[in-house]
């Protein structure tokens, strides 16, 4: 072999082809054909030379020609709001496992919790042909998907609603396991309830106040401004908030943590301080059952697993209108929900 011909063959992006192992197996194309996509009419002793050239070339079959005959990518698109979240590594782990099910690639990407990069993103996915998107949104406005659902990109949207389109949604019961969780609280003694959640653009923000709200008023509980705080979840934030609740002549007993990164930072701080202070949090957390944090637990999981099936069934043809699917939560009692005010 010249020096040429090793260039050629070790260059990058210089895939080997079809060609090329049919020559090395001393076969026609459409032998190797054959092989590739595992079509019958081969011998077995032919099929063992096709397959070693295959391995030695480090051959890989293009796509690209059968989508355009199919019209379909087996790919789907998945868009978190943070990859670094714990919330959805179980969520996007459910969904992998169903599109493998089904034969398919998924690819999935983070909006960092902005419109425009989800809009971008989402749009980028399109534009390369994935089958179907899990979208859980940074905006509240998703007409710019109209076009790409009207072409058939079947679409859910997860965790929070669709803004101004219709389509499929699956979401956990962030109302009702918000009211619940406060509940716990005032049943083990507690009046003066803070809460500390994401910020008010946000649906399970908004959702989960709602629920405390509800809470409160069923047990006949004027709720104080100042019991109050929505914002970002950053720890410095989120610092402020609980140590203005918690200090003071006249401080809450108990916090309600609207989300697990708010529960983390809820944690430090009521360790520091030096009497009890009742807490519930929204979303289960790491370690929270060897700390003994009480919780509203969702079932990501399920969550990501049952968008996934309603993903594919879209694919399979199924036209009913969207349909909205709520998960319950589940409070999980681990000790600090349970202790009566000091």
């Amino acid at each position: 072999m010249d020096r040429t011909t090793r260039h050629s063959e070790t260059r990058y992006g210089n895939r080997p082809t079809m060609k090329d192992v049919a020559a090395r197996a001393g076969v026609g194309l459409k032998t190797v054909s054959r092989v590739v996509n595992s079509e019958p009419g081969v011998t077995p002793d032919t099929e063992r030379r096709v397959q070693e050239a295959i391995d030695a070339l480090g051959f890989r079959r293009n796509d690209s020609a059968r989508v355009l005959r199919k019209g379909r990518t087996a790919s789907i698109g998945l868009v978190l709001e943070d990859l670094a979240d714990p919330f959805y590594g179980p969520l996007s782990r459910a969904v992998e496992e169903v599109a493998r099910a089904h034969g398919a690639l998924l690819i999935n990407g983070s909006s960092a919790e902005d419109p425009e990069r989800e809009q971008e993103l989402v749009l980028a996915l399109c534009a390369r042909r994935v089958d179907g998107l899990i979208v859980i949104p940074a905006g509240d406005d998703h007409r710019y998907l109209e076009p790409e659902i009207k072409a058939g990109i079947a679409t859910v949207f997860v965790d929070r609603p669709a803004g101004r389109v219709d389509a499929d949604m699956v979401l956990s019961d962030s109302f009702g396991g918000s009211r619940e969780g406060v509940a716990h609280l005032i049943a083990h003694g507690h009046r003066r309830i803070g809460f500390i959640g994401d910020q008010p653009r946000i649906h399970t923000a908004t959702e989960r106040l709602r629920g405390y709200h509800a809470a409160m008023t069923d047990a006949g509980i004027t709720v104080e401004d100042s019991w109050v705080s929505l914002g970002s979840t950053e720890p410095g934030r989120v610092r402020a908030a609980a140590e203005a609740m918690l200090g003071g002549p006249e401080p809450v007993t108990a916090l309600f943590a609207g989300n697990n990164r708010v529960t983390v930072t809820a944690v430090r701080v009521i360790a520091e301080r030096d009497r009890p202070v009742a807490l519930v949090g929204f979303d289960d957390i790491e370690l929270a059952d060897l700390l003994g944090i009480t919780v509203i637990s969702q079932d990501a999981a399920a969550v990501g697993r049952t968008a996934a099936e309603h993903l594919f069934r879209r694919l399979d043809g199924a036209d009913h209108a969207p349909a909205r699917v709520e998960l319950p939560t589940t409070l999980i009692p681990r000790g600090s929900g349970e202790l009566r005010p000091a």
